[in-house]
C-alpha cells in the first residue's frame, strides 16, 4: 500500500494528508476560552462584549488559531482553488468535533453570493460542512439560506466596519421553529458573519444555532 504524502513535509506517512509533526505544528486556540465567542479569556469565563453585547450564535467552537502554517493551507484552498486541500481540512474539524455530544437538525455552510461563487468556482465552507454533517450525523443543507448581495471582504474590514458590512445580508428561505442548527465556515474574525446569519436562522424559530470554524483569528477591538 502507497502511504499518502503529507501536504506540508513530504513525508510518506501521514493521516489524512499531514504527518503528527506537522499536525502538532497547527496552531492550537487556548483551552481557556469565552464559552460564546471563544475568544482566549482567563479560566475560560465569558468575555466582556460578550456579556455586554453577545453574538446571536449561542456557541463557536473553534480547534485552532489562524497563523502559520494551517493559514497557508487555508488560503491556498481558498484562493488558489487547491480543492485537494478540502479533505485535509474538513478532516481537521471533523476530527475536533468527533465524539461532541451536541445534535444538530442541520448543518450549514456560510452562503456565498452568487457573483464571488462563480468567480471562486466553489463554496469553502460547503466543502467543510459536508464532512462535518457525515462527522454529526447531521441533515447537511446549502439551499436554507442565500446571501443577498456581495459584501465586501471581511479581511479587509475594521471591526466595526464588519458589522455593518454584513448587517442585513441573509435570507432564510423557509421557517426553523425549534430546530438546532450548525453553521460552519473556515475562518471567524470578529464573528459578524456568523452572528448576522445566526440572527435571520432564529428569527425564523430556530431553537439554538452554533458556529464551527477550523481557525479563529482576532482583529482589534476598535
Amino acid at each position: 500500500m502507497i502511504k499518502q504524502k503529507c501536504l506540508l513535509c513530504g513525508q510518506a506517512d501521514s493521516h489524512r494528508g499531514l504527518c503528527s509533526p506537522c499536525r502538532d505544528m497547527l496552531p492550537m486556540l487556548p483551552a481557556e476560552r469565552c464559552p460564546r465567542c471563544a475568544e482566549p479569556t482567563p479560566g475560560g469565563s465569558l468575555c466582556g462584549p460578550c456579556q455586554r453585547r453577545p453574538p446571536h450564535f449561542d456557541a463557536l467552537h473553534v480547534p485552532y488559531l489562524f497563523g502559520y502554517p494551517l493559514s497557508g493551507l487555508l488560503h491556498a484552498f481558498k484562493y488558489g482553488k487547491r480543492l485537494q486541500l478540502a479533505g485535509v481540512l474538513s478532516g481537521l474539524l471533523s476530527d475536533f468535533a468527533a465524539g461532541q455530544s451536541r445534535k444538530y437538525d442541520f448543518v450549514i455552510p456560510v452562503p456565498l453570493a452568487n457573483e464571488r461563487l462563480a468567480q471562486r468556482g466553489f463554496n469553502q465552507s460547503g466543502e467543510l460542512a459536508k464532512a462535518f454533517a457525515g462527522t454529526m450525523n447531521s441533515r447537511f443543507s446549502d439551499d436554507l439560506c442565500w446571501r443577498k448581495y456581495n459584501t465586501l471582504p471581511q479581511a479587509s474590514l475594521a471591526r466595526a466596519e464588519r458589522l455593518r458590512n454584513v448587517r442585513h445580508a441573509f435570507g432564510v428561505k423557509r421557517r426553523c421553529d425549534g430546530l438546532c442548527i450548525a453553521i460552519v465556515d473556515d475562518v471567524a474574525t470578529s464573528g459578524a458573519t456568523l452572528s448576522s446569519l445566526a440572527r435571520e436562522l432564529k428569527k425564523q424559530g430556530a431553537k439554538r444555532v452554533d458556529a464551527w470554524v477550523l481557525a479563529r483569528a482576532f482583529s482589534p477591538k476598535t
